[in-house]
């Protein structure tokens, strides 16, 4: 299986996707790999997720992994429906251990030092930043990142086209994650193809 870090060198930008219908899942998946972004991350936020990720992981290109994901069984769930890797926005003992368990790809959500430490206790060392913007910005991560060298980073919350540049010039982070490049509702796919590779061409 493909490792996190792997996964996160994709691509710059992870599209955070939340899909309320799932005739909108295959044209978008095929609008965002067509532009270059290849790791789709679909929220379990709504109750259509599950089945649109199955749909989603059938378009050619597309690395399919499960955002929201807050314990063990969505975790179970997300794996069933063919998922390649896991988001969590926080991390918990249970949720970390169960993604060790099945050796997933996870990028669990922190926020301070202490999610960090606990992360590594498990054995993690690539985490998401969330929420980057509201917990203290650009800032705020390579403050809390420094005594953790071995450490990368995805921030997500907030992100967006103008800021993501500066977030991607430091070196602990490996992508950002974005739901700009995904917008909800019917897919405007030539719109979302050209979104897509003005953010796969952020950094090499």
């Amino acid at each position: 299986m493909t490792d996190i870090e792997t996964i996160m060198r994709t691509a710059p930008v992870v599209p955070v996707i939340v899909i309320e219908d799932v005739a909108h899942a295959v044209p978008l998946a095929e609008a965002l790999v067509a532009g270059g972004l290849r790791c789709l991350e679909v929220t379990l936020r709504t109750p259509q997720a599950l089945e649109a990720i199955k749909l989603m992981k059938q378009v050619p290109g597309a690395i399919m992994g499960a955002g929201t994901v807050t314990n063990e069984e969505e975790l179970e769930d997300a794996l069933e429906a063919g998922c390649e890797f896991i988001v969590s926005p926080g991390l918990t003992d249970t949720l970390g251990k169960a993604a060790v368990k099945h050796n997933v790809p996870f990028l669990p959500g922190i926020a301070s030092s202490s999610d960090i430490m606990r992360g590594l206790d498990l054995g993690l060392t690539h985490f998401k930043f969330f929420p980057a913007m509201a917990a203290g910005g650009l800032p705020a991560l390579k403050a809390m990142a420094a005594p953790f060298g071995q450490c990368r980073f995805c921030p997500t919350g907030g992100i967006n086209l103008e800021n993501a540049p500066e977030w991607l010039a430091f070196d602990k982070v490996l992508c950002v994650g974005g739901s700009w490049v995904a917008p909800k509702g019917e897919p405007d796919t030539a719109m979302i193809e050209a979104m897509a590779r003005e953010a796969a061409g952020l950094k090499a």
